[in-house]
This record gives structure tokens, sequence and C-alpha cells, in this order.
């Protein structure tokens, strides 16, 4: 049986050691809702470097919804490159200040269904800027966690969606808070998508390993 206590204490001590994901990066230097949801934005499908040079550059003109208000679509587009799919993703920034204005008399939403309301907001990111900017529960699940979820064997999932709904049900509550950045700062880390670390793997014990195999189980030796 899966020991959760120990796999969440173990990742919570090994995430004092890693680098922490920019996002978590970004509201331990700002404490700002605006620019946790704005990172959160420019960071989907771009690789936490390239989004740490991106946001570097946007906020060193921006510092909230009003100076974003006054830039235009082709000013927004060069600050945030070479972040993934920056064209969009500027457009959602320029329609961003409209919608919180009109919607949330100018401030970031905490519940997720308001979140969602949001130009370039989807589960995954309503539900990290609930958590990481508001310190509210919610259950983030991006491609790491969805794939060290099913690996441990805690879940059998086929999706990110799913695997949310079954994080939901199965997770107290107190693992909610810090569970996305555990598993996205260990699965960049050490449990890696391909060759993932096991030799070394602080969990290896309470992990069902689904899908991966050894060279420990090739050659019948015990961790």
């Amino acid at each position: 049986m899966i020991n959760i206590d120990k796999i969440y204490n173990r990742l919570g001590e090994l995430f004092q050691q890693y680098k922490a994901p920019i996002v978590d990066l970004i509201e331990a230097q700002t404490k700002d809702p605006f620019k946790v949801l704005v990172a959160t934005i420019l960071s989907a499908r771009t690789k936490d470097e390239t989004t740490a040079k991106v946001v570097a550059k946007l906020f060193s003109k921006i510092n909230n919804a009003d100076d974003l208000a006054k830039l235009s679509l082709v000013e927004i587009e060069s600050l945030i490159f070479p972040a993934g799919f920056f064209r969009n993703k500027a457009k959602y920034l320029k329609d961003l200040p409209i919608v919180l204005e009109n919607e949330f008399a100018g401030k970031v939403p905490d519940e997720i269904d308001e979140l969602l309301k949001l130009p370039g907001v989807g589960r995954k990111t309503a539900n990290l800027v609930r958590t990481i900017a508001f310190r509210k529960p919610a259950m983030c699940v991006d491609i790491h966690v969805h794939r060290i979820s099913n690996r441990l064997g805690l879940v059998k999932t086929k999706n990110p969606f799913e695997t949310e709904k079954a994080l939901r049900e199965k997770l107290p509550l107190k693992y909610w808070q810090n569970f996305n950045s555990y598993l996205v700062a260990f699965g960049q880390n050490h449990c890696t998508p391909r060759n993932p670390k096991c030799s070394t793997c602080p969990i290896f014990e309470e992990c069902q390993r689904v899908g991966v195999q050894t060279k420990y189980e090739k050659n019948n030796f015990t961790h």
C-alpha cells in the first residue's frame, strides 16, 4: 500500500534542495496574484528557463494590469517572445486587463470558476493561481503530476483532467497546497519522463514504477 505521508514529506524535503518552479519563484519574489497569473499564462508549453527570461523582460516594463493595458499587441509580442505560442498569449494578455476590470473590479479572483473566465486560463492555470497566489487548496495537475501520480500507482488515469478528479477524491486536503509544486520539481529534476533516476530515488520503496523497468528489476535485484 502506498504511504502518501512518506512520499509527500520526502518530496517536500527534496523541494527545498531543488530550484523551485518559476511560478513558485514569482510568488515568493512578488507576493502579487497578478504577476503570478501572468507568469502562469506565459509558462504554458514553455520551459521554465525561457519563462523566467520572458517574465523578467515583461515585468521590467509593467507592474500591474494598468501598465499592461497601455502596451500594444505588438509590444506585448515583442516582450514575451520566445515563449511558446507567444502570439496567442499576447492576445490573452492584451485582453486580460479589460476582463479583470469589467468582471472583477480590476482584481484577480481566487475562485476556480471565476479564474476560468479570464483569457488564456484553463483548469491547470486556474488551480495553480489559486494555490500559489492565494494559498488556497486546489488540485493543479500538469503533465508532471499526471505522469508521476500514475507511475507511483497512486491513480490509473488517461489524462490530466481524470488525474485531477481522481486526486481530489483520493488525497486529503492537507496535501493539496504543495502537491503540484513538489511533483513538478521532482519530475523536472529526478523522475523524468524518460530514464528516471530510479537507482537513487528517495521514494523507490513507495513507488510501483508503473510503465518503468529499472535495471534493478531487470536483474531481479531489490533497491
